[in-house]
């Protein structure tokens, strides 16, 4: 039976609330210093483990302690689709590999696999293969209708390649449950990491370009969980296009939180003319948070403050290094007047007592 297949799907609408649980798998043909074949498992943008097979050697790495019991139901659903994957994977790949007479070299082939429940309760399944980083097949399940719809690029390899439309179907749908039911287990067991929520830090800024003379402005929003969020730039109330704006991709910190930045190219006359301001919807707010600009030094700005520090620290040394000198000079004649006035007192003791005996 070919393996049960975990989907992988992801919807970037701030609004949906949705969990997912997708694979990664890719299994490498060639000598490369990377495994031969991985199977990476993610609940959301956690990883849960991997595993990593080489040609002598397996391995299994849990990323979350505690997340499932080896002995446990899912467990063991989780070595059944990882062993059933790695033949189905490493399959495909030695048929493609032969199919498009590649005799040498490394080449690639991958699979993204997993479900989506959103928040209204629709669950959303698929499955994408790829292979030298070119789509090769993907389907859809739709639990409601029961139906699946398939998309081939690959050329029928072998009968055994070839998906039957009813075997597809029975695949899809078992896969799906599986999927959809095990998600649900790990948002259960893993509800502090998953389900939280990190509210973002948002800043609009306005930064002058020394080259053109015009200015940029920057939305900025950082430090969020999970990574859905609407981020819009707005000129006088007005959403500006994203055909306009350059950024807006979602990058991760190092601290499992993510951050996006959207900026637009004005003209010091435009910024004058047009009010500026920052929007943010995230699944942390209640409401929408809306901030107006603030003023990021330009390199101009920074080279001239930095002058005037270095001048006020080299001034202050000056001045330190004077006060000292005076300092030691103003001692030295200070001691050297002490000195005389010791020395001549004995000189007149001496003269006195002559006169004292006589």
């Amino acid at each position: 039976m070919q393996s049960l297949t975990y989907l992988f799907a992801i919807v970037s609408t701030v609004n949906s609330g949705s969990h997912s649980l997708w694979t990664l798998q890719t299994f490498i043909i060639g000598e490369t210093p990377f495994p031969q074949y991985s199977f990476v498992v993610k609940v959301d943008d956690v990883e849960i483990g991997y595993h990593v097979m080489t040609h002598n050697t397996s391995t299994n790495v849990y990323k979350i302690p505690g997340a499932y019991d080896e002995d446990s139901r899912y467990g063991n659903i989780y070595r059944r689709i990882m062993q059933d994957e790695y033949k189905t994977v490493k399959e495909k790949a030695l048929a493609l590999n032969r199919h498009f007479n590649h005799s040498d070299g490394v080449h690639v082939h991958q699979r993204q696999a997993g479900c989506q429940v959103m928040d209204n309760g629709q669950a959303l399944t698929l499955s994408h293969d790829a292979f030298d980083g070119e789509k090769g097949e993907e389907y859809s399940y739709n639990a409601k209708t029961n139906t699946v719809q398939p998309n081939r690029y690959w050329p029928a390899l072998s009968q055994k390649m070839k998906h039957d439309e009813i075997f597809t179907l029975f695949h899809a749908s078992v896969s799906h449950h599986m999927c959809v039911a095990t998600l649900k287990y790990f948002l259960s067991t893993l509800k502090n990491i998953v389900m939280r929520k990190v509210k973002p830090r948002v800043r609009i800024l306005q930064k002058t370009l020394p080259d053109s003379g015009g200015v940029k402005v920057t939305c900025l929003a950082t430090g969020f969980y999970p990574r859905h969020i609407n981020l819009t730039l707005l000129r006088d109330g007005q959403p500006v296009s994203d055909h306009q704006t350059t950024g807006g991709e979602l990058l991760p910190n190092g601290d499992e939180t993510y951050q996006m930045r959207k900026s637009l190219e004005v003209s010091a006359e435009e910024l004058q003319h047009n009010h500026y301001t920052c929007t943010a919807e995230h699944l942390s707010l209640d409401n929408k948070l809306d901030f107006g600009l603030e003023y990021e030094p330009g390199l101009d700005v920074v080279a001239i403050v930095s002058s005037v520090l270095v001048f006020l620290l080299l001034s202050g040394i000056g001045a330190a290094a004077g006060f000292i000198i005076w300092k030691r000079r103003h001692t030295v004649g200070s001691q050297t007047s002490s000195v005389a006035s010791y020395t001549a007192t004995p000189n007149t003791e001496a003269e006195e007592t002559p006169n004292e005996n006589s």
